[in-house]
């Protein structure tokens, strides 16, 4: 397929433009200026029309086909949420608006979206504040980290020490990390953390336990009773990485549980876009301690029902994100949450955990599942048997995409060999989750007969299997710019 400007012809361009009538002479810096005409290709508006409607079309996106991958919830997006967002009493907004009805009532409904979407969180995971300000995921793991150590440093204490089971999402021990800590790795057991492991190196340094359950294994942490007295015998806190909370969604408030901090992600488990297809959002919720510490600012209510940006928090950790954090991203979740209700979220967890064992069960006999029982919402299988005879997990995964299907995560959690993880979601039909298992068995079978054939996948898709390496160190840029008179 040509690229728009190998497609370039001289004197064919797509817009006119009007000749400007203003001198715009002292008005643009000089080392802004143009020395010349932009480097743009010459094309009618019907190529450039089909040129990038053809290019839609190779796009390979949740719309279109079905991304079984693990630990990153890649599901359907309702397109009502998008609606909602797109209101122009939303979508227009300046985020200096005035705030209070008698300067412009304007910001009253959206500050009253952060103050419920707050509370709603707060319900769903059992904790006492919330705030909406961090941008992403990994972003929310910082600023719980911080939070903690706001906390041990309000507390006097010289916490210098996290947690981090080898079996919680990649991102915990750099968020840690990054906030000043020293993270100390916990080998799980039987994929889930050991009780006695953590004893051994749970001392009055260790600030927290970050944990992720479900963990990226799919299993529930079923030791979690002990795990809290544990932490608790320290007065140390433990924090919870809601990635996995659609696994869990109205069966656990993870407050209730013993958590102290939770983030949530948002553009995972209620409805928005993840990854390229859109910007994230990374709530975190705390416990009653620890809500003096929450970032500024936070959204208040006075009794005449007005809505209110509140600053005066001595003990805040600050500011984490420009203004309030994402706002059309939590505005969706917020219309998810209110249009699914109690028993949709209910429902929401109750089939991403059935839609994943029933891909397990009918993947036991083909490929290897270390932790062969019952999963939450996504399980970790592995291709070592695969990989004895020449395929290993990447062949497979490339081999997937000839069937019309993106691969699962691959060489993730690293405590499986060969890792392939599943994680179905609850959106998605049965028709596409037999579909999809019938696709994988008949390229297992045949790595059986023939391996060539998955080495040498994907055949179909615009662009074959590429040499990873020598394309990143030999960078080639096919189009160069060309001026045209």
């Amino acid at each position: 397929m040509k690229t728009i400007f190998e497609q370039s012809v001289p004197g064919r361009p797509g817009v006119g433009l009007r000749e400007l009538k203003k001198d715009l002479t002292g008005l643009i810096p000089q080392e802004l200026a143009r020395d010349g005409l932009p480097c743009l290709p010459q094309v009618s508006e019907l190529d450039v029309v089909r040129h990038f409607t053809r290019l839609s079309r190779l796009n390979f996106g949740v719309d279109s086909h079905f991304y079984p991958l693990g630990s990153c919830t890649m599901k359907y997006n309702p397109k009502f949420i998008e609606q909602a967002a797109s209101l122009p009493g939303f979508s227009r907004l300046h985020p200096l608006i005035p705030q209070f009805r008698g300067a412009g009532h304007f910001a009253q409904g959206a500050l009253e979206v952060i103050y419920e979407t707050e509370r709603l969180l707060c319900e769903i995971t059992g904790m006492a504040g919330f705030t909406v300000h961090p941008m992403a995921g990994s972003h929310g793991e910082l600023t719980g980290a911080m939070i903690i150590a706001a906390y041990h440093k309000d507390k006097g204490r010289n916490r210098s020490k996290v947690i981090v089971p080898d079996s919680a999402h990649g991102t915990n021990p750099a968020s840690a990390a990054i906030a000043g800590f020293d993270v100390i790795s916990l080998e799980s057991r039987d994929g889930i953390i050991d009780p006695q492991a953590l004893e051994a190196v749970l001392t009055e340094e260790v600030a927290a336990v970050m944990m992720t359950c479900p963990n990226t294994l799919g299993l529930f942490e079923q030791h979690l009773p002990r795990i809290v007295e544990l932490v608790r015998s320290v007065d140390a806190l433990l924090y919870y990485d809601g990635a996995n909370l659609n696994a869990i969604l109205g069966k656990m408030r993870v407050g209730d549980a013993g958590f102290d901090v939770v983030h949530l992600n948002l553009h995972k488990t209620f409805g928005t876009p993840h990854g390229g297809g859109g910007p994230g959002s990374g709530p975190v919720g705390v416990c009653a301690r620890l809500v003096d510490f929450l970032p500024v600012s936070r959204v208040g209510k006075q009794e005449d029902g007005q809505f209110f940006l509140s600053y005066g928090h001595p003990k805040s950790i600050g500011y984490v994100a420009p203004f309030y954090g994402n706002f059309a991203v939590y505005l969706k979740a917020y219309a998810y949450i209110l249009r699914l209700g109690r028993e949709g979220l209910i429902r929401v967890s109750e089939n991403a955990v059935l839609a994943a064992n029933y891909l397990r069960k009918r993947l036991e006999n083909h490929l290897e599942i270390p932790f062969n029982r019952t999963c939450m919402h996504e399980f970790v299988a592995s291709a070592v048997r695969q990989a004895a005879k020449g395929v290993r997990a990447v062949d497979i995964a490339k081999a997937l995409l000839d069937k019309g299907h993106h691969a699962p995560t691959v060489y993730f959690p690293l405590i499986v060999k060969e890792a392939l993880m599943f994680e179905p979601t609850e959106t998605e039909s049965l028709d596409t989750l037999n579909q999809f298992v019938d696709d994988l068995i008949a390229i297992l079978e045949e790595v059986e007969q023939d391996p060539a054939v998955a080495q040498s996948a994907p055949q179909k898709t615009p662009v074959s299997r590429l040499d990873e390496v020598k394309a990143a160190r030999n960078l080639e840029l096919t189009d160069q710019c060309r001026l045209v008179d």
